[in-house]
């Protein structure tokens, strides 16, 4: 469970998933800040501070689990369900995995 302060008096309580890691809590943040991200302008973000590569592959999996989504030329936008997780409305561990690979 991951908390974050969103004011003075307020704090949300996150449910992750046990393959979860810092990195998407970045990821998913920045997306909703900026509407939409690539790795490449994610890992020039000096908020979320990790390499294109691992952003692309963490990216990848967020999309598998359904919290992103991909548009093309590399860029994805947080979906509704990522936007319930960062609103500690949606257990991350009840979500199940994309198959497609």
């Amino acid at each position: 469970m991951i908390c974050n302060d969103i004011g003075r008096d307020s704090l949300i309580m996150r449910k992750s998933a046990d393959w979860m890691s810092i990195a998407d809590e970045r990821i998913l943040e920045a997306l909703r800040e900026n509407e939409s991200g690539t790795p490449t302008s994610l890992s020039e973000n000096e908020y979320v501070r990790f390499s294109r590569p691992h952003l692309h592959q963490r990216m990848t999996k967020l999309e598998r689990y359904g919290l992103i989504r991909f548009l093309g030329n590399g860029v994805y936008v947080l979906t509704e369900e990522g936007q319930q997780y960062l609103d500690g409305e949606l257990d991350a561990a009840t979500l199940e995995p994309d198959d497609e690979d």
